[in-house]
């Protein structure tokens, strides 16, 4: 229960006098006058006042852009007025916290502060814990719970808020001074390391050592004893046990290593430290197993803890991890045999690894120490070598003999994914309410989903052509803290024109239903043109954006019933006969369809679906012109195309070194499709000039995109190019490859354009995104439509001409090959390993692609030749290229052997 306010004795009066001065100064957003007026106030003249501020907040909230001046003066001073005038502690943190009322000066928080002075200790600690509970209101109003906290003597409220809102104010050059000044650190730091997100300020600090590093400040602290040392070791240990993104563990991990714990401590967390190495990321692992190196090697670890050890890391992926848990399996079984019996048969899990280079590492250790384990054990481990692929075969005979398992190996099958299902969206919006209730989702958490976009714009449409008014009050009160409602918001912003520059997802739909955006803008929106000289990106975005402008235009005034062109598919494509119906609705209600509406959904029409031919012959019936558009378009094998040229590679420093400055993206003139379409559409009727640009795009790649033409796969992807180029030479793009999970479940013709993204997208220098890359590769391959070996011909030039570093393709490749789709990665290492092979000097990072290549064939059975192998294979030394070329050129001698065996 929330304390009630006690205050001290009040001269003033309660009749209507200070009521009456203190509406005026509040009316007048005159926030500095408001304490004083307050302290001669009783509480029953504040009671009498509080409808009235209620009432007048109300009416702010209706106020046009006109009056956005007076409407921030207004909110301050209401924000300081109803603070002094609610007497429950609920009712006052809610008043403080609410978002229409919050203001970015500092300067009124303590002006709240100063009128709450006159209540009790216990309510001034409930307001402020309350308000601490609100993420963001604690984060933007830090200054006045503090103070409240302060003036109270409350506990400190620990939450993520507040500790955001600390670490915000506390950071700078004097961050050691001042975190060693402040009473509330021991707290707040406690919470900080236990938070799932770690603030931005303890992750981005600066390099260690400098003034604003807090790892460094606060291992001094720990030093000087401000801070419990152990507290923050278990702390630590505690937040990388539960693990999360890189960014957040960053944090605790630089803790360990600058307050390292004790060796008792580190006995004690022997349990902590091998579920890191097994389950946490790459630098938490390596981390846990440093410091179980060093138990093990003083022999303070026990064998079986051992054993679990390198089971987990073994398990892994990563090969220095794994190269260093070999090792030290070798160290510690040389100064303690006893534990070979525990210890070898882990290890001879490794000899089953995807990795042959592990499986050559796990055999010698294996070998080296087998004369420490009884027979039964040995037999153990001879009948796990049968596992070694076949590079390893003879070495493995030469330690086990006879006793080697048979490796029963079955003909090899490719393991591809299942063909995608269809996903179909969910019909129209049902209630008023369920709308509400998505567009809130939207546009709060500013959603990613396109299709959860289209589906609540469409479902806007629909209710506000059946009930415009209803729509509009519902938007009004749903939305009411919004930026384009609240004009005080526009006090922060030097232009007050919020759509200038867009319509920002749903929001000017919203806007415009409300009476929040000037026609003018809604007009220059919808007109705009794409400019000859735009980049195709900028041309998609224009090409999107005029249809919610025309939305915005458009809706609940009569005319737009529904959208045609919802998609009816994830992938953003309709399916012919739903865009029928929708075109019979329109006809049966005598409108004609809004023009970019109608060009958007024939984009997005499924020209290849099987029922396109009888959607043609319905579409035609309807007497209408959009119908006869309609069955014309479903009825052209290629409406639009485009072509992909690259200039040639240029010294470095001029203006053809980087990828993304030589592609050419021309698209075919089509003089019927510009006379048809608006002119937003009109650069994909060949309106742009084809010249190779930079654009401020590379740094995303929205799923939007792709839904733009879903029935068009191979424009889509020379629309992407430029984008996924920046990712493959270039160093901070990442994030580009979303759309070519779509792109792969979509429909069209696949030809050049697609083999080439696809190549992209395996040399990201992102790692999740050559991950989308190879998914987008096995779903194509899956349904047929890879052209595997352009692919790898793609690959061959961008790698000779070092584009694309080898070892980015050698990780895609690792991971689609391990999927089980072995003979699809060696048909396009085939054909991009040969140009590397025969060039005068060999690229760094080879060898590793001929160990992939090498494990393909060994699995598929593939035979033939590569050019340049050979003379790689005879070298002499024991480098990486030599040893995987004489293994890839011994697996290719030894599959044709065996099957011209088979075949005499």
């Amino acid at each position: 229960m929330g304390a009630e306010m006690t205050t001290g004795v009040l001269s003033g009066t309660s009749d209507g006098e200070g009521v009456d001065a203190l509406m005026k100064a509040v009316r007048a957003g005159r926030a500095a006058e408001v304490p004083a007026l307050l302290e001669r106030m009783d509480s029953a003249a504040r009671g009498e006042a509080l409808p009235q501020l209620k009432a007048l907040r109300s009416e702010a909230r209706s106020w046009d852009w006109s009056r956005w001046e007076e409407t921030a003066r207004v909110r301050r001073a209401l924000y300081v007025a109803g603070a002094g005038c609610h007497t429950g502690a609920a009712a006052a943190a809610g008043w403080l916290g609410g978002r229409d009322l919050l203001s970015w000066r500092t300067e009124d928080g303590a002006l709240a502060l100063r009128v709450l002075l006159d209540r009790t200790p216990a309510w001034r600690a409930d307001v402020a814990h309350r308000l601490a509970a609100k993420p963001s209101v604690a984060e933007d109003n830090y200054g006045l719970i503090r103070g409240l906290v302060e003036g109270s003597g409350a506990t400190v409220p620990a939450t993520d808020g507040y500790v955001l809102g600390w670490a915000r104010q506390i950071t700078d050059g004097k961050l050691l001074e001042r975190l060693r000044a402040d009473p509330q650190t021991p707290v707040l730091v406690t919470h900080a390391l236990s938070m799932q997100e770690t603030p931005d300020q303890l992750t981005w600090s600066g390099p260690s050592g400098s003034p604003a590093h807090w790892p460094t400040a606060l291992a001094t602290l720990a030093e000087e004893g401000v801070l419990d040392r152990a507290e923050i070791v278990d702390l630590c240990v505690s937040r990388l046990l539960r693990g999360g993104r890189q960014r957040d563990l960053r944090f605790p991990l630089t803790m360990l290593q600058l307050v390292p714990p004790n060796a008792e401590e580190r006995r004690d967390r022997i349990a902590d430290w091998i579920g890191m190495t097994a389950d946490a990321n790459s630098p938490v692992a390596g981390y846990a197993q440093k410091t179980l190196s060093g138990l093990a090697l003083e022999g303070t670890l026990p064998g079986g803890a051992f054993a679990e050890m390198t089971a987990g890391v073994l398990f892994r992926t990563e090969k220095k991890l794994l190269r260093a848990q070999l090792s030290l399996v070798n160290k510690v079984l040389t100064k303690n045999p006893t534990l070979a019996g525990e210890v070898l048969p882990v290890v001879a899990e490794a000899f089953g690894h995807d990795d042959t280079e592990v499986q050559e590492r796990a055999l010698q250790v294996v070998a080296r120490h087998l004369k420490a384990v009884d027979e039964e054990t040995r037999h153990g481990l001879a009948e796990a070598a049968s596992l070694v692929g076949p590079a390893h075969r003879s070495a493995a005979e030469a330690v086990f003999g006879r006793h080697l398992g048979d490796s029963d190996r079955l003909p090899y099958e490719e393991i591809l994914p299942p063909v995608p299902e269809p996903q179909f969206l969910p019909g129209p919006q049902g209630s008023l309410e369920e709308l509400m209730e998505d567009l809130l989702v939207q546009q709060r958490r500013r959603s990613t989903d396109a299709m959860g976009f289209e589906r609540a714009l469409d479902g806007l449409v629909r209710h506000a052509h059946m009930d415009r008014e209803g729509v509009v009050e519902r938007i009004r009160e749903a939305f009411s803290d919004a930026y384009w409602q609240d004009p005080s918001a526009a006090a922060r912003h030097a232009d007050h024109d919020y759509f200038r520059h867009g319509p920002r997802g749903m929001d000017a739909v919203l806007a415009a239903l409300a009476g929040k955006v000037k026609r003018e803008r809604i007009d220059a929106g919808r007109n705009q043109p794409v400019p000859m000289t735009s980049c195709v990106h900028g041309a998609m975005e224009v090409t999107q954006e005029t249809r919610l402008w025309e939305v915005a235009h458009l809706i609940g005034g009569g005319t737009l019933p529904l959208l045609l062109s919802t998609p009816t598919r994830h992938t953003g494509g309709i399916d012919p006969l739903a865009l029928v119906r929708r075109l019979r609705e329109y006809a049966d209600a005598g409108i004609a369809p809004a023009p970019v509406d109608l060009g958007h959904a024939l984009l997005r029409v499924r020209r290849q679906d099987e029922s396109a031919a009888k959607a043609a012959e319905e579409a035609e019936a309807l007497g209408t012109e959009a119908g006869a558009r309609l069955a014309t378009w479903l009825r052209t094998e290629s409406p639009v195309e485009a072509t992909v040229r690259f200039h040639p590679r240029t010294e470095k420093g001029s203006g053809r070194w980087w990828l993304v400055d030589r592609i050419l993206v021309e698209m075919a003139k089509r003089q019927d499709f510009r006379k048809e379409f608006p002119k937003s559409f009109h650069w994909l009727g060949g309106g742009l000039m084809p010249n190779a640009r930079r654009c401020y795009h590379w740094e995303q790649v929205p799923e939007r995109w792709a839904t733009l033409l879903p029935a068009d796969r191979e424009l889509l992807a020379a629309c992407l190019l430029s984008s996924m180029a920046s990712a493959v030479d270039g160093d901070s793009a990442r994030d580009v490859t979303g759309p070519l999970t779509l792109l792969a479940e979509g429909e069209g013709h696949v030809g050049r354009a697609v083999a080439l993204v696809l190549a992209f997208g395996l040399g990201c220098r992102d790692a999740d995104d050559r991950l989308r890359a190879v998914d987008a590769l096995l779903v194509l391959a899956s349904r047929g439509d890879l052209d595997a070996g352009q692919v790898g011909r793609d690959l061959a030039w961008l790698l000779a001409e070092r584009s694309m570093k080898p070892n980015r393709l050698a990780d895609a490749a690792r991971t689609a090959a391990a999927t089980g789709a072995y003979e699809t990665v060696w048909t396009i290492l085939s054909e991009a390993l040969p140009p590397l092979l025969e060039a005068e000097q060999p690229m760094r990072g080879l060898g590793e692609l001929l160990a992939i290549a090498a494990d393909c064939v060994e699995r598929c059975g593939a035979t033939g030749k590569l050019a340049g192998l050979e003379r790689h294979a005879s070298a002499r030394g024991t480098s990486q290229l030599v040893t995987q070329s004489k293994r890839l050129l011994n697996a290719l001698r030894q599959q044709t052997d065996q099957g011209m065996t088979e075949t005499s």
